[in-house]
């Protein structure tokens, strides 16, 4: 593989996961379409907010180098979350969650790797 691919691709991986949650996230937890839609499940109001909030600092934790293990573990904790509310609702389409979560675990195996060969 081209050296240059593989520097950059876990870096822009985390990138990208970051910053489509990110937008995502605060998309959930203030717009007005998002909170008429999530009004119709009969769930308490301050969900999309308390949710959609922590997943943006998450996010941003997770772009952070020093933080990128306590941001990962926030965004898998959060994602656990939307999926059990997901399936509470009877909404199983959650492949996207299932993705990203993924996705921060390639991202946070990664960089402990280059932790370890950094050290030796």
């Amino acid at each position: 593989m081209n050296a240059v691919l593989k520097k950059i691709a876990i870096p822009g991986l985390r990138w990208v996961l970051a910053l489509v949650v990110l937008l995502e996230s605060a998309h959930f937890a203030i717009s007005p379409a998002a909170a008429h839609e999530f009004a119709e499940t009969g769930l308490p109001q301050w969900i999309p907010p308390a949710l959609g909030g922590s997943e943006v600092i998450a996010a941003l934790l997770f772009l952070a180098p020093a933080a990128i293990v306590v941001g990962g573990y926030a965004l898998l904790f959060i994602f656990a979350i939307a999926v059990a509310i997901h399936f509470l609702l009877g909404q199983y389409d959650v492949g996207y969650l299932v993705v990203y979560g993924m996705a921060v675990i390639v991202c946070m195996t990664s960089r402990k790797k280059e932790a370890v060969r950094g050290a030796a």
